[in-house]
Formats: C-alpha cells, structure tokens, sequence
C-alpha cells in the first residue's frame, strides 16, 4: 500500500504536489461522448500541457472544470477544496484564471477597459459609471506594459492584431492575480514573434509563482515550454510525463501522431 500523501504525485525520484485533481469527469452532447471518465492531476507550481488531437475533448474539459458547462459526471479539486459544478465566478475566486480558444473581448471597448472589466467585484458594471478607481486603473496599465501593448491601451480591441487580442485576454486574466492559469491555444493564430512573447510571459510568470495548464497544438513550444505533459484521446487521458517521456510514448504516437 502506498504512504504517499494524496495531495503528491511521484515521478521517479521525483514528487509534485498536484494543484488541480479531476476524478472520472465525464461529458455528453447527445450521443457524442465528449469527455469520458477522465481522471487528470495537475503538477501545482508547474508548466501543465493538455495535448491531444482535434475532438480529443481537450476544451470541453477546459469547460466542465472552470464551471462553463456542467459535467454529467466526475469530481474536481483545486488546492483540497471542491469545486465540482462551481459556477465560473465561483470557481474564479478559488483561484483559477482562464483564456478561451477564440478570444473573448469586448471589440468596442478601449484596450484598457477591456482589462478593467476583469476586476472583481467591480468589473463592467464600475465601467458604466464612473467608478474606476485609481488604484485599479494603474494596475491595469502596469499589466499592459507587462505584456507589451501599453501603447494601445485607447484603441479599440476590436481594431488590434489577433495575436494582441490573445496578450490582451492574458492581462485581462492577470488583472484579477489567478494562482492558476488555464490557457486555450494561446499561440494559435499567432504570428512567430508574438507567439515568442507568450512563451517568455508564460516563462517568467511561472518563475514568480503562478501554475499554467495549456492547451495547445503548437508541439515544438509545448516540448520546449511545459514540464509535464498530459495527453487525450476520446475524451480521456492515455499518457502524462515530461515531455522527453511523452513524445516517444507508443501510445500517443499512435492517437496523436498517426504512426
């Protein structure tokens, strides 16, 4: 019998204190059975990455977790506390920031505001009046600086690159200090500088402190970027290790890379 604590997962020598755990989460859409019976834990303090093929259930697991649609099943933990069916808000104030795969802006807004509608309790309904404080407007134009588009912060979100939008939702996510950050195809559609500046952001954010688990496509920065890697098929996970153990793994060569 194993005496490892439960909040711990060991990798040879290794232990990683699991952060997120997900117990047989499972999700239907009719008769397509999007997510089934996944049991996934998330190293805390680490670059996580969710691998998989396309219709491999990698976004609507995204979904079930952060409370944007409810699972028909399973369990999800965060830091020992349950979260299961929290809705999004609630499951933002344990401490879990996200992006999605297509950017969520509001395109007439100012760059700015767009940030500012990320605080919490606040947010858009302080936009609509004149209850901007100081204090978060100068947050919100620090966190712009830190990801490079400070200079933009009057123009319309709508009128900026698509590889600025997705720095745009990070600041945004920044903005309300998430433990955790989940990232849905931050590089795809991104131009190779931009998708440079994400992966240094990602890098030094993880440095000081914060947890990613990404979703991406992108299998050269996912190797170079994450240290460990989880991998879907159909819905459920087939693999997870270090990316030098994943990548010549006979069972996602199979799934994933068709050989």
């Amino acid at each position: 019998m194993s005496t490892d604590n439960p909040s711990t997962q060991r990798t040879g020598a290794e232990q990683h204190e699991v952060g997120l755990s997900v117990r047989d989460l499972s999700k239907s859409f009719g008769g397509v059975r999007a997510v089934v019976g996944a049991s996934v834990d998330f190293h805390h303090g680490r670059i996580n990455a969710l691998i998989g093929p396309n219709g491999s259930g990698k976004t609507t697991f995204f979904n079930c977790v952060t409370g944007m649609i409810r699972a028909d099943a399973g369990t999800v933990t965060y830091r020992g506390k349950d979260i299961t069916g929290k809705a999004p808000h609630r499951v933002a104030h344990a401490g879990i920031g996200r992006s999605f795969q297509v950017c969520r802006i509001f395109p007439r807004m100012s760059v700015l505001d767009n940030v500012l509608a990320g605080v919490r309790p606040s947010g858009l309904v302080a936009l609509m009046g004149s209850g901007r404080r100081a204090s978060d407007v100068d947050k919100a134009r620090a966190l712009l600086a830190r990801v490079g588009i400070d200079h933009l912060e009057g123009a319309e979100a709508g009128d900026i690159s698509y590889g600025q939008q997705k720095l745009l939702e990070l600041a945004g996510v920044l903005m309300t200090d998430p433990e955790t950050i989940m990232l849905d195809e931050p590089a795809g559609g991104v131009n190779p500088a931009l998708i440079e500046r994400i992966s240094t952001l990602i890098t030094e954010l993880n440095a000081e402190g914060r947890t990613f688990i990404v979703v991406e496509h992108n299998m050269e920065l996912v190797m170079r970027l994450s240290d460990h890697v989880i991998v879907f098929d159909r819905g459920a996970q087939i693999a997870a290790g270090p990316p030098s153990t994943v990548q010549s793994d006979p069972a996602v060569l199979e799934a994933y890379l068709g050989v």
